[in-house]
């Protein structure tokens, strides 16, 4: 019989847990010392080692991911989780808005524009509805910082957040299957299952299925267990064809359905001077009379081709997503005429899409040169056709008061390029350069009991070019240093008009961003650590103006924006059973336009200059939902058993205060976040099984995180503490 040592069993025991959490290590043989996983990221449109690529990028999978979707969470869980990075929604789990190094978009209206793009198998999800689409059964995500206006899309100014799916393969059979049960009868059921069904052809089926019950009393009815509840399905199937060596097809679809409640509005739960919540606050009690829902389907299919031409491989990727029907219904009053506190006046909304159709097709061609020289070249072509609406109503007899139905068709094309150059062994240089053409045809189509101010339509168009320069210098072969330029570009947003307001128009806003970094594997690769600089100037930033004393939101453009900041992330093993992880960023955001004023909220404490018109100056203020400071940290411990694994996870965020609006006031200001989460498991049969006690918001932090500018001090606050198991097998 042979005899392990520890440091042999220990290995093992690392290996054993590889099919469930395959971040966690590689072994060097020859050491016994684990060895962290080469990362594969795809931020230039090729497979490349992530020290290799000259932008800032943060890859988040396997364990890491799933702790962080555990607890049934929705897309907004990537929120403060990756350095620069904010998620955030006012309509609950639809419609999130992303920010990266402080720059994105407060806009809600339905046909608004990110200067952050999400990426989904190589498609680009450009409406709001679309970004919402659940997190399961994928190989990773990316997240892509800075301007990547040549390679990617469209509207990529801000960055990219990237999701690609687990892959069909033609090997056997295999996939997973997982279940947790929470707080509130949260539960969250998904799997995969792979299927070759014959030597050409294999099969992915994937799903997922979330719920909560309804938790939240509403005192004002009397009804009990009346609000917070959800439903989510999603669905994903996908072919692979491969006949040969030179030739694949994968064929993708995929579906959503959602029901429950929107965000809850809370009147007045900010105290009168500070952003505290008020001392009577209980998030499992609320008193409105407005109706509060929310229900959502959408669809979409893609085929991605690659031939193998010898010398070049042809990429095609066809796209369509699809909104058969989408319509939050809520209580923007946030409370009843007795309160709670000062309720001026009762509003009740909602605001949907009765339908929405985006086609995209690119064409793209990658040189597969043994020599220095390297290139791809593209063409991108983007339609979407929708109609979206918004509605007021009798807060009494919930009886529809107005109705507005706008119309839009956005058509954009662009050509595209990139050539890697390498100098030498150790030094590579990479450019890149696309042209883009992007119109909008707006219009309102119904205006029932709405006196529509101004033009009924609306055209714009817009061509720029866009380019980057980069360059890479390998100090050793574990070690990279990388500069970057860029440029990118945000097409002319549309907002539709109101009794108030005219439909408004942002004009196109432009970035121009500089970035270095340092990217390294230490200690025999059972480390690695980044880190980047930057600094950027925004011109005419689109903005969102929204309430002040009324219900109304309207574009403008701020002359410029500037911003500036560093990111670091090192991850490593402490000894051959500890492993942890840090990461923070420093983001600095200043609005410069001494001419840019905004309207003020009602019963808010500005502390900003106000002018002799009543407006509030905005000049030298940080971009809303900007936070300042971001800290991510991780610690995994491992104990190897007998017959399996014993492990202990923990998971802490923390993000520096925010503004909520362009202006600043005490009551809109959030406050610091920290969040943080605890998993104790254990797995065994080779890391067949695993099996998981959980708990998120540990510390069970409460506090306002979002709020709404209108007649009050109404806001809307974070997630409480959860706790909960889960199983997850494969097979």
């Amino acid at each position: 019989m042979i005899k392990l040592s520890k440091m042999h069993k220990r290995v093992l025991a690392l290996g054993a847990i590889l099919p469930i959490g395959s971040a966690f290590a590689q072994t060097d043989a020859a050491t016994t010392q684990p060895q962290l996983e080469t990362v594969t990221v795809t931020a230039q449109r090729r497979a490349e080692n992530i020290k290799d690529v000259p932008v800032s990028v943060t890859m988040l999978k396997d364990e890491k991911l799933d702790t962080l979707l555990s607890g049934g969470q929705d897309i907004r869980f990537l929120a403060g989780k990756v350095p620069s990075l904010n998620v955030e929604s006012s309509n609950g789990r639809t419609f999130p808005r992303f920010y990266i190094r402080g720059y994105g978009n407060t806009d809600f209206s339905s046909f608004a524009s990110q200067p952050v793009s999400l990426v989904y198998d190589d498609v680009v999800q450009e409406n709001g509805i679309l970004k919402g689409f659940p997190v399961f059964d994928v190989e990773g995500v990316e997240v892509l910082r800075g301007p990547q206006g040549t390679l990617f899309g469209r509207n990529t100014p801000a960055g990219v957040v990237k999701f690609e799916s687990a892959k069909p393969n033609l090997d056997k059979i295999e996939g997973y299957y997982s279940a947790s049960v929470a707080t509130h009868m949260t539960s969250s059921v998904e799997g995969a299952a792979n299927i070759p069904l014959s030597s050409e052809w294999a099969m992915r089926v994937s799903t997922l299925r979330q719920h909560r019950d309804n938790f939240v009393d509403n005192t004002y009815t009397g009804q009990n267990d009346a609000l917070e509840g959800y439903n989510e399905h999603a669905e994903r199937v996908q072919f692979l064809y491969k006949p040969s060596t030179t030739f694949n097809a994968l064929f993708n679809v995929h579906s959503r359905t959602t029901d429950g409640s929107a965000r809850l509005f809370r009147a007045n739960v900010i105290q009168k001077g500070s952003n505290n919540l008020v001392d009577d606050y209980d998030f499992n009690k609320i008193s409105t009379n407005g109706l509060n829902f929310q229900n959502l389907k959408t669809n979409g299919a893609n085929a991605r081709l690659s031939w193998d031409l010898g010398s070049v491989k042809l990429f095609s990727i066809t796209g369509y997503e699809g909104v058969d029907n989408y319509l939050s219904h809520g209580d923007i009053d946030g409370g009843t005429p007795s309160g709670p506190g000062i309720v001026p006046f009762q509003v009740e909304t909602a605001g949907g899409i009765d339908y929405l159709k985006q086609y995209s097709q690119e064409f793209r061609v990658e040189s597969k040169n043994a020599g220095p020289l390297n290139w791809q070249t593209g063409v991108y072509y983007f339609k979407e056709n929708g109609q979206a609406f918004s509605d007021t109503f009798d807060t009494t007899s919930h009886a529809l008061a107005s109705h507005l139905v706008s119309h839009q068709n956005n058509t954009a094309y662009a050509v595209f390029g990139s050539v890697t150059y390498d100098v030498s062994s150790d030094f590579s240089v990479r450019g890149g350069l696309r042209y883009t053409h992007d119109q909008k045809d707006f219009r309102t189509v119904t205006a029932w009991n709405v006196t529509q101010v101004g033009a009924t339509s609306v055209e714009e168009s817009k061509n720029k070019a866009n380019w980057d320069l980069s360059g890479t210098y390998k100090l050793n072969k574990d070690i990279s240093a990388y500069a970057r330029v860029a440029t990118g570009f945000r097409a002319p947003s549309i907002a539709a008009a109101s009794s108030q307001v005219p439909i408004t128009v942002a004009d196109a806003e432009t970035i121009t961003s500089y970035e270095a970094g340092i990217k390294a594997d230490l200690f025999n690769r059972r480390a690695r650590a980044s880190l980047s600089v930057y600094d950027y100037d925004v011109k005419n930033q689109q903005l969102t103006v929204v309430g002040g004393n009324s219900n109304v939101t309207k574009l403008i453009n701020a002359a410029k924006t500037i911003g500036r900041g560093l990111e670091g992330e090192i991850e490593g093993f402490v000894t051959p059973d500890f492993k942890m992880s840090f990461s923070g960023s420093y983001n600095f955001t200043k609005i410069e336009d001494p001419n840019l004023y905004v309207a003020k909220c009602a019963q808010c404490t500005i502390t900003d200059p106000i002018g002799s018109n009543g407006l509030v100056s905005i000049n030298g203020n940080p971009l809303p939902q900007a936070a300042k400071w971001i800290f991510n940290a991780t610690a995994r411990y491992n104990w190897p058993l007998q017959n399996g694994n014993l492990f202990v996870l923990t998971d802490w965020s923390y993000r520096s205060k925010i503004n909520y609006f362009l202006y600043e006031a005490k009551e809109f200001t959030g406050k610091p976040l920290t969040e943080g989460g605890l998993r104790l498991g254990y797995n065994w049969d080779g890391g067949k099984y695993e099996v998981a006690g959980f708990v998120r918001n540990i510390l069970d932090k409460q506090q306002a995180i979002g709020a709404i500018d209108f007649n009050n001090l109404t806001g809307f606050v974070n997630e409480p503490r959860q706790f909960g198991v889960q199983f997850r097998g494969g097979f």
